[in-house]
């Protein structure tokens, strides 16, 4: 299970109100299991953003998540979302260990240099959900864990 995550803002001087509703529009429309937070910033800095999450069964899947998000159907969603948007950065995330699911809440890691993926989820528990950097597309850190705490303001 790979997660495509894309952290991004709208352009200055978009109503908040505006650029959620498109972002509810584009996620309504696709037929994979996505989501759209609201995030006081991104892992990497910066200040306020939105996060979203995009859950594939595999890298083929990717290819057609990435094709459907601009076929036909999807167009005028995506292209009225992309239109109000400023800065954007990704990442794809592997599922290491737990339930493919979006979570609700997340706490960000870097692993240490040198140290094993094996001793890191080891430190972190049997119970910890964990997403692993695959690919960079912008900053993005090396761990997401499904965390415990107030979950974050879904927007789609």
């Amino acid at each position: 299970m790979l997660a495509y995550l894309f952290w991004h803002r709208p352009q200055g001087g978009v109503d908040a109100g505006e650029y959620e509703a498109a972002q509810r529009d584009f996620h309504a429309r696709l037929e994979s299991p996505s989501a759209c937070f609201a995030v006081a910033e991104p892992p990497f800095g910066g200040g306020p953003a939105y996060e979203d999450w995009y859950l594939v069964d595999g890298w083929a899947a990717l290819g057609e998540l990435n094709a459907a998000a601009v076929d036909a159907r999807n167009r005028p969603g995506h292209d009225r979302a992309a239109a109000l948007a400023g800065d954007g950065w990704g990442g794809i995330y592997a599922l290491v260990r737990g339930a493919a699911t979006i979570p609700d809440a997340v706490r960000w890691l870097e692993k240490p240099r040198g140290r094993p993926l094996d001793f890191v989820l080891a430190d972190l528990g049997e119970e910890a959900v964990v997403w692993q950097r695959q690919l960079v597309l912008g900053p993005a850190p090396e761990l997401c864990l499904a965390a415990a705490g107030p979950p974050r303001r879904r927007v789609a």
